[in-house]
C-alpha cells in the first residue's frame, strides 16, 4: 500500500471512528471531511458501510475514490425523469407560486388542498413525536427584542437573516430557537429544574441573503416557512449526550416517514459562530440522486447562556453557565420535497406512511388531480 493510500485510510478511520482492520467495520453514520492532497481539496460524504479500504484509495490522478451511498437505509433510484417537488405539488393543485409572487414576491407560496393538509399533518406528527420523547410543547412569541437577537446569534447571522419591525425594538424570528432560548434571559435555574426539554412550533421569517439566495420557483430556500423545533437547556456535563440524542431523534422521525436520511458532522470550518458542535441531517432526493439538508442540530455550549446570562445555581450555592442546544424537528415545506419524492408512486399517486394516516383523516394514498 502506498503512503498516500495509508494516509487516506487513516483519515477515514479517524473520521468514522472505526478501528484499523482488514475491512472497515459498520459505522452508523457518515462524516463530512476535507482531504488535502497535492494542493487539491476533496470533500466527500463518507458512507458508513465499506467492504474494503481499497474503495477509498486515490487513483493515479490523485483523486480520492469514494462513493456517496446510504449506509443501511435503502434508497430509491428512478429509471425515468422524476418531477421536482413543486411539480408534484402542482399535480395535486397543492401550490400556487405565481399568485404568491404577485402578492409577496419570490420566496413565498400558497399551499392548498391535500398538500396544505399534508403540511399540517407533518407538523402535528412531529409535535406528538417529540411529546412522546418527554418534551414539553410550546408556542413562543414570533417577535423578539434586539438584545435577545444579539444573545442568540452573531451580528453577521443577524444581518443576513432577521427582519426588523420599522420603528420598534422588535425582530421577526428566523426560528423558534431565538425566542425559546430568550425565555431564560437573566434567569437562574436550579439543578433540579434541568434539563429543560421543549419542542416548539413557529412560523419562521428569513431574508436569506448571501450566496444561496431565494429560489425563483421552488420551496427549498424561502422567506417564510413553519417549523417544529427541539430545544434543550442543560448542565454542561450533559450537553454532549443531549446533542447525540437530538440528532438521533431526527433520524428516527424521518425514517418513520419512509424517508432515507444520513447524518453529516460539520467540520470546524463549517461551524457558524457560537456553535461548539453541529451536524446536518440530510434526506435522499431520488430526483437529484443525492442528499440535501432537512435538519440542523447544534450544541452551542455556554455561548448563548453567557450572552443572555442564563445560569444554574449549584448545590454549593455557586452559579455557573448553562448549555443550550437546538435541532430542527421538521421544517415544511422543504422537507415535503423529500417526503413527496420518496413516497411517489409510478402512477403519480403518493403513499401516506402509516404513522401519518391518522393526521390525514385515515387517507392512505393521495391521488393527483391531473
Amino acid at each position: 500500500m502506498k503512503i498516500k493510500e495509508i494516509l487516506a485510510a487513516c483519515l477515514l478511520l479517524a473520521a468514522t471512528g472505526c478501528t484499523f482492520t482488514d475491512e472497515l467495520q459498520v459505522c452508523p453514520y457518515s462524516t463530512r471531511i476535507e482531504y488535502w492532497y497535492a494542493g487539491n481539496t476533496f470533500e466527500n460524504a463518507l458512507p458508513a458501510y465499506a467492504n474494503s479500504l481499497r474503495q477509498y484509495l486515490f487513483d493515479e490522478e490523485g483523486n480520492l475514490l469514494a462513493t456517496d451511498q446510504m449506509r443501511g437505509d435503502s434508497v430509491t433510484f428512478w429509471n425515468g425523469e422524476l418531477p421536482a417537488g413543486t411539480e408534484i405539488m402542482e399535480r395535486f393543485d397543492g401550490i400556487d407560486l405565481d399568485a404568491a409572487r404577485r402578492v409577496s414576491g419570490n420566496g413565498f407560496y400558497y399551499l392548498m388542498g391535500d398538500i396544505a393538509r399534508l403540511h399540517e399533518a407533518v407538523l402535528a406528527y412531529a409535535r406528538d413525536f417529540m411529546i412522546g420523547k418527554g418534551f414539553t410543547y410550546c408556542i413562543p412569541p414570533f417577535m423578539i427584542h434586539g438584545n435577545v437577537v444579539e444573545g442568540v446569534m452573531s451580528q453577521t447571522d443577524m444581518d443576513a437573516m432577521m427582519y426588523k419591525i420599522e420603528g420598534e425594538d422588535l425582530y421577526l424570528i428566523g426560528t423558534s430557537e431565538h425566542s425559546m432560548i430568550g425565555r431564560y434571559i437573566d434567569q437562574i435555574l436550579t439543578e433540579d429544574q434541568l434539563p429543560q426539554t421543549m419542542t416548539s412550533y413557529s412560523p419562521c421569517f428569513r431574508k436569506e441573503k448571501g450566496a444561496h439566495g431565494i429560489e425563483e420557483r421552488g420551496v427549498y430556500r424561502i422567506h417564510q416557512f413553519e417549523k417544529q423545533e427541539m430545544i434543550v437547556v442543560c448542565r454542561p456535563e450533559e450537553s454532549m449526550d443531549w446533542y447525540e440524542k437530538l440528532w438521533r431523534y431526527s433520524v428516527e422521525l424521518f425514517r418513520s416517514l419512509d424517508i432515507p436520511v444520513r447524518q453529516l458532522e460539520c467540520c470546524s470550518g463549517d461551524l457558524a459562530d457560537l456553535k461548539v458542535k453541529s451536524c446536518d441531517i440530510e434526506a435522499w432526493s431520488p430526483r437529484q440522486q443525492k442528499y440535501f439538508e432537512v435538519c440542523s442540530c447544534s450544541n452551542l455550549g455556554d455561548a448563548q447562556a453567557r450572552r443572555l446570562h442564563i445560569r444554574i445555581k449549584g448545590k454549593d450555592g455557586k452559579n455557573y453557565l448553562a448549555h443550550t442546544l437546538n435541532n430542527t424537528c421538521v421544517a415544511p415545506p422543504r422537507m415535503l420535497i423529500a417526503f413527496l419524492e420518496n413516497n411517489l408512486q409510478p402512477d403519480g399517486s403518493v403513499v401516506i406512511p402509516e404513522v401519518l394516516r391518522s393526521y390525514m383523516g385515515g387517507t392512505e394514498v393521495l391521488v393527483p388531480k391531473h
